[in-house]
C-alpha cells in the first residue's frame, strides 16, 4: 500500500516551515504590542460546546465537524473554530477575574470536513484573537488595527476592509421578518441550503455565494436600516474611531458572519489575489456568547485568519517570505581523531549560539564541501590529521572562497563575530 496524506490535508515540509514561522512570529509580535496573551486550548472539546454555540444551521455543525464518541459514550468533536474553546478556558478558568479585559491569541490547527480547495483544508492553522470584557466600539477598531498592522508587518498592503452591523437580539426579528417578506415566493429559487435557511435561519441566505441565491437576495433589505437606537449608536461610534485610524472600510449590508453567535459589529478582510475566494480573515463582536456557555454577560469580539490561505496570497501577491537563512557553520571532519574531536566541537559551537552541523555518512572531503553548500552554510570549518597536529582548524568562508586558520581554542571567539 502507498500511503499519502488523507484528502483534504498536506505535509508543510522543512523547506517551506521557516516561511510559516516567519509570518506567526510576526503575529506573535504584533500581539503583543497590543498587549494579548497566548492561550492553548484542547484540539478537542465536547461536542455541545460547539452545536450550543454555533448553531444548529450552520454548514460547519451540520456537515463539517469531526465528531466521535469516546468509551464512556461522551460526544466529542476536533475544533472546527478556535472562539468557543477560548470562551470555554475563560469561564472554566474565571479569567475575568484577574483583569477587566482579557485579552488572548492563538495559533491553532482547526478540522472541518468540507471540500478541499485553494487555501483550504480540511486541517488547517488559524491565527486568531479575542477580546472578552470589553463594550466600548472603541475595542472593534483596536482590533480591526491589530489586523492591519500585522498584514502591514508581512508586506500586505492591498486589500479591503468590508464593515457590517448584524444588530442584537432585540432589533434582529424585524429585519427577519422583512427579509423573509422580501424573498417571500421566490424560495423555489434559492439552493436546498438557503430553502432550509429560509425558514430557520434567514438571515445566513446573505452568506450564501450561490449565483441563484445572490441574484434572489440582490435586492433584499439592509440590515443597518433596522439597527435598533443602541446597535446604531454603536456601529456609528466604531466607523468614527476607524476613521480616526486613518483604516479605510467598504459598508457592505450583506456581510454576515457563518456562526450564530455573533452580535453587532461583523467585518472581514479581502484580497484580490485570491480571485472567487478572496477572504483572508473576519471576525465582529459576540457579546452573548460567554452568557450562553453558563458565565456572566460578557461583552467580547474577536477575528481569525487562515495561516493556509494567508500564505497562498503572500505567494501570489509575490511577496517575498524568508526562509532558512542557512547554517552559520558546517563541520568537515576527515579521518577518526578528527571526527571525535568535531563531536565536542559541534557541541561548544551549539552552545555558543553558532547553528551547526557535520556529516554523518561517511562522504569524502569534497562531498562534504558540497553538502556543506547544499546546506548554504556559511562557513565550512575543515579538520583532518594534519589540523588536529596542528591544534587549529581551516575555515573556509563559503561566500568569499577565502579560507583562515583558526586555533582550536579560539574558533567560537572567531566564528561568534
Amino acid at each position: 500500500m502507498e500511503y499519502k496524506a488523507p484528502r483534504g490535508t498536506r505535509d508543510i515540509l522543512p523547506i517551506d516551515t521557516p516561511k510559516w514561522q516567519w509570518v506567526e512570529e510576526k503575529f506573535r509580535k504584533v500581539c503583543k504590542l497590543y498587549d494579548f496573551y497566548e492561550i492553548r486550548t484542547p484540539t478537542f472539546e465536547h461536542t455541545e460546546l460547539f452545536t450550543r454555540n454555533l448553531g444548529d444551521l450552520t454548514d460547519v455543525v451540520s456537515k463539517e465537524m469531526y465528531t466521535f464518541e469516546t468509551r464512556g459514550d461522551r460526544s466529542l468533536t476536533l475544533r472546527p473554530e478556535g472562539t468557543a474553546p477560548a470562551m470555554r478556558a475563560y469561564c472554566e478558568h474565571n479569567l475575568g477575574d484577574a483583569k477587566p479585559v482579557v485579552k488572548m491569541y492563538y495559533i491553532a490547527r482547526l478540522f472541518r470536513y468540507e471540500r478541499p480547495q485553494a487555501g483550504r483544508y480540511r486541517e488547517h492553522t488559524q491565527l486568531g484573537i479575542e477580546a472578552v470584557g470589553a463594550e466600548d466600539p472603541a475595542m472593534e477598531a483596536e482590533i480591526i488595527s491589530l489586523a492591519s498592522e500585522f498584514f502591514k508587518s508581512i508586506g500586505i498592503v492591498d486589500y479591503t476592509l468590508k464593515l457590517n452591523s448584524i444588530g442584537c437580539p432585540k432589533c434582529r426579528p424585524g429585519y427577519r421578518q422583512a427579509l423573509l417578506d422580501y424573498v417571500g415566493g421566490r424560495v423555489g429559487e434559492l439552493c436546498e441550503s438557503c430553502a432550509a435557511r429560509y425558514e430557520q435561519n434567514p438571515l445566513r441566505m446573505l452568506d450564501c455565494k450561490n449565483p441563484g441565491c445572490k441574484a434572489v437576495l440582490a435586492g433584499a433589505p439592509k440590515l443597518t436600516d433596522y439597527l435598533c437606537e443602541d446597535c446604531k449608536e454603536h456601529f456609528e461610534k466604531v466607523k468614527k474611531y476607524l476613521d480616526a485610524l486613518g483604516i479605510a472600510y467598504v459598508l457592505d449590508p450583506n456581510l454576515v458572519r457563518g456562526f450564530d453567535y455573533y452580535t453587532k459589529t461583523a467585518f472581514e478582510f479581502v484580497s484580490g489575489a485570491l480571485g472567487a475566494q478572496n477572504a483572508i480573515g473576519g471576525g465582529g463582536r459576540y457579546d452573548n456568547m460567554v452568557e450562553e456557555i453558563g458565565g456572566k454577560h460578557v461583552p467580547s469580539i474577536g477575528f481569525g485568519l487562515g495561516l493556509d490561505r494567508l500564505m497562498l496570497t503572500l505567494e501570489s501577491m509575490g511577496i517575498d517570505v524568508p526562509g532558512d537563512t542557512g547554517l552559520d557553520v558546517f563541520v568537515v571532519a576527515m579521518g577518526d581523531k578528527a571526527r571525535e574531536y568535531s563531536v565536542k566541537l559541534l557541541r561548544d559551537l551549539r552552545a555558543a549560539g553558532i547553528s551547526a552541523d557535520g556529516d554523518y555518512t561517511g562522504r569524502s572531503m569534497k562531498a562534504q564541501m558540497k553538502l556543506a553548500g547544499k546546506y548554504n552554510a556559511r562557513y565550512a570549518l575543515i579538520i583532518g590529521d594534519n589540523e588536529i597536529d596542528a591544534g587549529e582548524a581551516a575555515v573556509k568562508d563559503m561566500a568569499a572562497s577565502e579560507q583562515t586558520n583558526v586555533k582550536f581554542e579560539d574558533l567560537v571567539s572567531f566564528l561568534g563575530k
